[in-house]
């Protein structure tokens, strides 16, 4: 039996010509791997048919959305997750539960390879590798398109040649990856920052600056999970396919940023995000409610260094599953209920309550009924800032 290479497989250009790349380079069989992480689209059963037909000895579809939302978007949610104070990690999140699929998918038919589709200017290729490596070490990752200077004119030459089913063509400009968490597009017109977005990029969102009435909906959260939304049980993947379809329709979460990508360059990306932007906007707003003020601070900076391993590729390293242990002991009392208005490109917290809650009405109170003892405040402020008085001191004599 022929050694066999597993290819995550998206039914694209690079993906599809990568098949007979790989084959002639190798001579491995490949086995094409269609991970569902909600990209919509086209059906995985025509995915599935498509690899076959570009010279697939296998081809295997595995429905990952359930696994996906459980397991990598309520961490991220947790975490409050956004790069670089922008990005929600759509590309970053779905790596390494793809990466996971290739590990399990070589050992179970023998496989000693892996390969995805990635260039070398990217940070899917180091994701998508250093995942394998932390799960499956003793596989070898392969990357054609990197590897083998594959480049997208030279692909759909190939892709005529051969006949393949390929609908992509020189015409599309635009890179595009998505899944359930959200949309990414890059290259075209948009590498230059200076051009402005066009609505015809969206999928994922309305056009915000059209007028159209508020939505109010409430979130309930159990230990930093959505649970329900107005009223109505949900799972997190329900949740999040709901908060698509309700916090897109008003625009919500678009974001046209210039990032740094871990290879070192920077590169312009836009994104859609609709239930994540809106998600974190009302678990953050429950947090400042239930979690008591040096835990939320020094939560915010394990945050940053959380999204930034995620991004860099490191989900399964010992310092991000060390993070996990935290945040997830953080999120013990962040349970109760956010009340979001959906308008204008915006999801704003109009309402929080929670059992858990921190919020005392008659310390914080102005009004007949303050329990607030002031007269302690003097003392209080003299002691704080005699640090800063007594170095003062000395800073005037010198």
């Amino acid at each position: 039996m022929a050694e066999r290479v597993v290819l995550a497989y998206s039914g694209g250009l690079d993906t599809s010509v990568g098949i007979g790349w790989l084959r002639d380079a190798t001579g491995k069989e490949v086995v094409a791997l269609a991970v569902d992480v909600g990209q919509g689209g086209e059906d995985m059963d025509d995915i599935r048919q498509r690899a076959l037909d570009c010279g697939a000895v296998e081809s295997i579809v595995v429905d990952a959305k359930e696994e996906f939302a459980n397991d990598f978007l309520m961490p991220a949610l947790k975490a409050n997750a956004l790069y670089q104070k922008r990005y929600p990690l759509v590309s970053a999140l779905s790596r390494p539960v793809i990466a996971k699929h290739l590990a399990i998918t070589a050992h179970e038919l023998g496989a000693n390879s892996v390969a995805h589709g990635c260039t070398g200017k990217g940070n899917d290729q180091v994701r998508f590798e250093a995942a394998v490596a932390a799960l499956a070490p003793e596989l070898t990752s392969i990357a054609p398109v990197r590897d083998l200077a594959l480049t997208r004119d030279k692909a759909i030459v190939y892709a005529e040649e051969h006949n393949l089913p390929i609908r992509q063509s020189a015409k599309n400009p635009y890179s595009i990856d998505k899944n359930v968490w959200g949309r990414a597009v890059e290259t075209g017109f948009l590498e230059d920052p200076w051009n402005a977005p066009i609505e015809d990029l969206y999928e994922y969102t309305m056009d915000p600056s059209v007028a159209k009435p508020a939505d109010e909906i409430v979130i309930t959260f159990s230990s930093g999970i959505p649970t329900a939304i107005d009223g109505v049980a949900v799972t997190p993947l329900q949740a999040v396919e709901k908060l698509n379809e309700l916090a897109g329709k008003h625009g919500v979460g678009r974001i046209d940023v210039v990032e740094d990508r871990l290879v070192g360059i920077k590169s312009r990306e836009v994104y859609e995000a609709p239930a994540a932007i809106a998600l974190i906007e009302a678990h953050e707003a429950l947090e400042s409610l239930t979690m008591e003020r040096d835990l939320n601070r020094y939560k915010r900076g394990v945050e940053a260094e959380w999204a930034n391993l995620v991004y860099d590729g490191l989900w399964y390293s010992g310092l991000k599953r060390a993070l996990d242990v935290f945040i997830d002991d953080t999120q013990r009392f962040v349970s109760g209920d956010i009340r979001l208005k959906l308008q204008g490109g915006r999801a704003t917290v109009t309402g929080q309550k929670s059992e858990q809650s921190l919020y005392d009405f008659s310390l914080a109170t102005y009004d007949t009924g303050d329990t607030f003892d002031q007269s302690l405040s003097k003392g209080f402020i003299e002691i704080w800032s005699l640090p800063s008085k007594i170095s003062a001191r000395r800073d005037l004599k010198g």
